[in-house]
């Protein structure tokens, strides 16, 4: 596994659920972009905690397999999904270099806040590209590298440019780019 210096701490975990992040990123509204179906199979990358994990779980009969490195966040993903009587979320430590899933299985996969935790950026992308079945879906969201009340150091952030250059070179089509705020851009992409 590729070692990382600026990792989610996961003792900064009750972050990921603060109503700052709610306001900025509504998750309904965001998945909703996704248009996601009743048999979708969903991989969410980063999953923390699981604010698109379960909501996502909510949304499809499918398997959400939900990836994170830090085994403390996923247990608390874990309990989560059982208290609300989700059977179909999986847990599965693992990295974006190398996802645990097999060759085009997911219909959507979320990258929401971690690629800029991905080195080198284009083995992550050819990852999701693999693990995306064709005309599978991918939400992309990330920090612009510009002063923000949260978020990485600025110079681990990745410009919206460079990601949509990035996105094209691994071989998507960009659906859709919008800002939810000055320093945080959201891609939907497709495969």
């Amino acid at each position: 596994m590729p070692e990382h210096v600026h990792r989610f701490p996961p003792e900064m975990m009750h972050i990921l659920d603060s109503p700052e992040r709610k306001r900025l990123m509504p998750v309904d509204k965001l998945l909703n972009m996704l248009s996601i179906r009743m048999d979708d199979t969903i991989v969410d990358l980063g999953a923390g905690t699981g604010y698109f994990s379960i909501p996502a779980a909510r949304m499809t009969k499918g398997t959400v397999y939900a990836v994170d490195v830090e085994p403390k966040m996923l247990e608390v993903l874990k309990e989560r999904a059982a208290d609300q009587g989700l059977s179909n979320v999986r847990t599965t430590i693992g990295v974006i270099e190398e996802i645990p899933v097999e060759d085009g299985m997911a219909d959507v996969v979320i990258a929401s806040l971690v690629l800029h935790e991905v080195d080198p950026l284009s083995k992550g992308l050819q990852e999701i590209h693999r693990v995306l079945k064709t005309e599978g879906r991918l939400l992309c969201m990330d920090w612009e590298p510009k002063e923000s009340p949260m978020g990485p150091p600025l110079e681990v952030r990745i410009p919206s440019s460079d990601m949509e250059i990035a996105l094209n070179k691994a071989g998507f089509t960009i659906a859709k780019r919008l800002h939810l705020a000055e320093f945080l851009y959201l891609f939907v992409a497709e495969k």
